[in-house]
Parts: structure tokens; C-alpha cells; sequence
């Protein structure tokens, strides 16, 4: 970020102003968005991830009906998980159905299949897949790991990051607590290269019993390896003296951010509500208005 952005209020609230949110396609959601989030041509940008108990059709199912509803197409994107895609017809089919709901923007990964579904085995394979069918979209994420991945070393996360930026328009940050550590993540892979705008992941507030739920909604296995990789924010949930209940609030770490960044390219925040819309969107409101 700039230097403009230095100085803790209006920091924060320039970031959120530059604010997406992600939710998860289940049972209630879409009534969440209407109450919550829409804000009609003012709508903030939603990000919808994909399940791998459920394949990509609730992802896609999920963006058809917010933009029959009156969402813009342009503020709604759409994971592309490349474990979930069978084959290049299969991405086809599921490009067909985004480009009829306008979608313009995709967040590409490789997903938490434990096996793919077919030919796509990472991020990088589906990514060079879309250009062969020449690149349908106008904005492609991908994601980088600050703290690095439980399944993959640090050297092939940061190769493999190299290779996917010259198909991607900017990067997400996975949940991280530590502020100054995604700080030196950003100096790191610019070092390496990658000059993509990074859009910083954070962590809303949410109770622990509620991270929980959700991940027992998602799916027996998948729930298993969703809180292994939620592992720190858990850590931070339970932490001795802290009140039953109690959530985690990322105002600490966006101060620290703001204060520890200086120039570093952050362009934005993608906040990982859990689809706990009400306390998300609550909690913007009441940072934008510090600012």
C-alpha cells in the first residue's frame, strides 16, 4: 500500500473501501447476501468458493441466482477449483454458464480435493486450460500462502506462484494473524518477480463455535482437513481467558497492516466472513466509520 495510507483511521478505511467478501454456497446464504450485503449498483464484490463434498455445481448454481436476482455480474466471482473440473469440457460448460451470468472475474486454485476429478491437478493446469479457450475473463486471482501450505513446501508454493502470475491480474493472502509476516511474504515474492496487486485475506469476526458448524456443514473429510488449515485461527478462538464465545476481531491486525506496510502494493481486503454476513458486514460499518 502507499504511504497515503499510513496513519491507522484512514488507512483502514481506504483498504475496506477496497473490500470483498467471501462466503460459502450453503443452506441460507443467499438470503444472507439480500439482507446483508446487496446494496444494489453499490453492491460490494462476492467471492463464492467451491466444495470439494459438493463439486462445482453449487458455486455455479449459487452465482446464476444472485445475478437473476439482481446482482451485478461483475461483482460476483466465482472459484474455479481445478481438482473439481473433469476436463477441458467440462470447463467449458461451467465458462458457458459464468459468461451468461456476466460474470468478468474467476479466482482460480487448485482446491482440497483429495483426489481430482479429472486432468486438472493444480491451479497453473486449469489456468493455462482457460487460455486455450482465450482467457473468457477479464480478472483472474490466484491465491498465495503468507504462512506458507500444509501440504506443499515453501519452494514449490513459491514457484508455482511464479508460474501462475503471468496468467493472473492480482493475488489473495491466505488468513494470516501476524500482519508484519504478511508484510515481508509481499517483500518476498516482490523479490521474486511477482508485481501482481496483492489483495490481503483477513479473517471477520467469528466465534469459534460457529468455525465449527460450518465446518461440520461442509462435509465429514472435508471438514477435517478445512479446520487443519484453519488451525491458527482456532488457536486464536481458544486461547486460555478468553470468554466462551468470544470472536476473533481483525481491527488489531488491519492497525498493524496499516502501520508495518508502508509501500508494499496491498490493493484491497478479501474478508473470509464463514457466511456470518450480519457480524461481517457490521463489523466494516463500524471500521469504515473510525475512518
Amino acid at each position: 500500500m502507499g504511504d497515503g495510507l499510513k496513519g491507522s483511521g484512514k488507512g483502514i478505511s481506504a483498504l475496506l473501501r477496497r473490500l470483498r467478501y467471501e462466503i460459502i454456497p450453503l443452506e441460507g446464504i443467499e438470503e444472507g447476501v439480500w439482507e446483508w450485503v446487496y446494496e444494489g449498483e453499490r453492491s460490494p464484490t462476492l467471492t463464492i468458493t467451491a466444495s470439494p463434498a459438493r463439486g462445482m455445481g453449487p458455486t455455479v448454481e449459487l452465482v446464476r441466482r444472485l445475478r437473476e436476482g439482481g446482482y451485478a455480474g461483475r461483482a460476483l466471482v466465482p472459484h474455479l477449483s481445478a481438482r473439481l473440473i473433469r476436463d477441458e469440457r467440462h470447463l467449458e460448460e461451467i465458462v458457458a454458464r459464468l459468461k451468461e451470468a456476466e460474470v468478468e472475474e474467476v479466482f482460480v486454485v487448485g482446491g482440497d480435493a483429495k483426489e481430482p476429478a479429472g486432468k486438472f491437478r493444480d491451479a497453473l493446469g486449469l489456468l493455462e486450460a482457460l487460455k486455450e479457450l482465450g482467457s473468457p475473463f477479464e480478472r483472474v486471482g490466484i491465491a498465495g500462502y503468507p504462512e506458507g501450505h500444509p501440504f506443499i513446501e515453501e519452494k514449490a508454493l513459491m514457484e508455482a506462484l511464479i508460474e501462475k502470475s503471468a496468467h493472473a491480474s492480482y493475488v489473495v493472502s491466505q488468513v494470516c494473524f501476524d500482519a508484519g509476516r504478511v508484510v515481508k511474504w509481499v517483500r518476498k515474492i516482490r523479490g521474486l518477480g511477482v508485481r501482481l496487486p496483492v489483495v490481503v485475506g483477513v479473517a471477520a469476526p467469528i466465534e469459534a463455535m460457529r468455525l465449527a458448524r460450518i465446518a461440520t456443514r461442509i462435509g465429514v473429510g472435508e471438514s477435517a482437513r478445512f479446520l487443519r488449515k484453519q488451525r491458527g485461527w482456532l488457536l486464536r478462538l481458544l486461547l486460555p481467558g478468553k470468554k466462551a464465545g468470544l470472536s476473533y476481531d481483525a481491527s488489531g491486525f488491519l492497525e498493524a497492516l496499516v502501520r508495518e506496510g508502508g509501500g508494499e502494493g496491498v490493493s484491497g481486503i478479501h474478508l473470509y466472513t464463514f457466511n456470518d454476513l450480519k457480524s461481517s458486514v457490521g463489523w466494516v460499518r463500524q471500521e469504515k466509520g473510525k475512518g
